[in-house]
């Protein structure tokens, strides 16, 4: 009968940061343990013996130290707003407007007073005349949160004229007008 096999298991991935904190302890034990030598040599023998343990006990608290810092946990780096707007934008002009959004209303989780992400949530959804509603709730919120921004206005008006609310469009436009001067009017719709 053939000896049996052993297959070789490889460890977790988080077995190094488990064994490197078991090490840094070890490590700190045996550096107060070196440190306390000589004053219990002096308590218990009379006399200071163990000339070395001091320097040990540093080399012991160094490796600890080395332990800890590497046998920390990396984790993956927060990405920041203005990055997953470039992101989103980039993913809609590829015509992934489904992951853009999604990156978008990331971005919005992060960072809710982001009215740039509402604006250009809005105007992916402008792509889709079915989503006017939810457009124009974005653009609104963006409004709320950046009053003075003018293009907003413009983007909200046409919306408005999507829905045939051409009062309420002529009204953004104005607006748009007050805030960005003449060269806004000229870009209505």
């Amino acid at each position: 009968m053939p000896a049996p096999q052993h297959k070789r298991v490889e460890p977790p991935a988080d077995t190094w940061p488990a064994r490197a904190r078991q090490w840094c302890r070890a490590a700190l034990g045996l550096a107060i343990l070196f440190a306390s030598l000589p004053l219990a040599s002096k308590l218990l023998l009379g006399g200071w013996g163990f000339d070395d343990a001091p320097a040990i006990a540093c080399l012991c608290l160094a490796a600890a130290a080395y332990l800890y810092l590497a046998g920390r946990v990396r984790r993956a780096p927060i990405p920041d707003s203005a990055t997953m707007l470039g992101e989103a934008i980039q993913l809609a002009a590829a015509g992934e407007t489904a992951r853009g959004i999604a990156l978008l209303n990331k971005a919005l989780r992060l960072s809710p007073r982001l009215w740039q992400a509402r604006e250009y949530r809005g105007q992916i959804l402008l792509g889709h005349p079915e989503a006017a509603e939810s457009a124009l709730r974005d653009f609104t919120e963006a409004i709320r949160l950046a009053p003075s921004e003018p293009h907003l206005y413009i983007l909200r008006s046409h919306v408005f004229t999507l829905l045939g609310r051409e009062s309420s469009a002529r009204a953004d436009i104005e607006t748009a007008a007050r805030l960005g001067g003449d060269a806004v009017a000229t870009t209505g719709p």
